[in-house]
């Protein structure tokens, strides 16, 4: 069959973004909460000499309650395990919620390295761990049990969220990630993720290493603690966000919806009702 060449002149430019290093983690394929939409486009737009998949890429735990496994989910996979056949040097951190890939460690699949745990070195000579992190998560070391629970109220708030945030849409209002300020507000919340930061650090330390690379709890961060740099590259379920590393060593936290301007709901242009077209940031 003969290439319409025409097809692909009228096609748009992508104008890409090339990084040295791109970090990203709970992206939480086979769950309703993710994303796929958002990191397509991400996928889109950015390249990469290195790929850190930073764990609970894959919902296992969803998966096993209900299969659920769209086109978008299979492409998600599709295109990282294609960065790896490409030539970026792409390694898969396995996670809690995708902790049965943790039998594969040490191996590679179809060129993905799949490790515990691994020493990035910077551009600029900086040593950083890069670790999914649940194993410093007192609750899922401890007590697996409460650790499902939670992660069944979780999805009940982003059910709630996605509610909220449609009526939002219509008032001509931002996307506003409930659960996020649930965790911002909350004093246990907060306290465990400051417990959580803390023994990061404390690891990092112990490793005689510059800084930490993690993920596991949803929130993006990027801040020096004790001297260790401390760098959460966030999910793909609420914040939508990656760390990146530039040519020249430089790390930048990307928060890619409102970068873009993506509407979370409809990954389209934010746009206020009757607003004909016009482009607004989420308040």
């Amino acid at each position: 069959m003969a290439l319409d060449d025409t097809s692909d002149a009228r096609a748009p430019k992508v104008t890409l973004r090339r990084y040295r290093a791109v970090f990203i983690s709970d992206v939480h394929l086979g769950s309703r909460g993710c994303k796929a939409d958002c990191l397509l486009d991400f996928l889109h737009h950015v390249e990469s000499d290195y790929l850190y998949l930073v764990g609970d890429i894959v919902d296992g735990w969803r998966l096993k309650k209900r299969w659920f496994w769209p086109d978008k989910h299979h492409e998600i996979l599709h295109k990282l395990l294609a960065r790896a056949r490409q030539g970026t040097r792409v390694v898969y951190l396995p996670g809690n919620h995708d902790e049965a890939l943790r039998s594969w460690i040490g191996r590679s699949f179809d060129g993905v390295r799949i490790l515990h745990d691994v020493i990035h070195h910077t551009a600029d000579g900086r040593r950083l761990l890069v670790i999914h992190g649940d194993a410093f998560d007192g609750v899922i070391a401890d007590m697996r049990w409460l650790a499902r629970l939670g992660s069944l109220a979780y999805e009940s708030a982003l059910a709630v969220n996605t509610g909220v945030n449609t009526v939002r849409r219509w008032l001509g209002l931002g996307y506003w990630p409930i659960s996020q300020l649930l965790k911002d507000q909350v004093k246990a919340a907060v306290n465990f993720i400051d417990n959580f930061e803390q023994s990061l650090a404390a690891e990092a330390r112990r490793r005689a290493v510059c800084g930490v690379v993690c993920g596991h709890v949803h929130k993006p961060e990027m801040r020096q603690i004790e001297g260790v740099l401390y760098l959460n590259d966030g999910d793909w379920v609420e914040s939508c966000s990656a760390l990146v590393e530039h040519g020249d060593g430089r790390l930048e936290l990307l928060d890619w919806a409102r970068q873009r301007r993506l509407d979370l709901l409809t990954v389209g242009p934010m746009v206020r009702p009757g607003g004909a077209g016009k482009a607004a940031i989420a308040a």
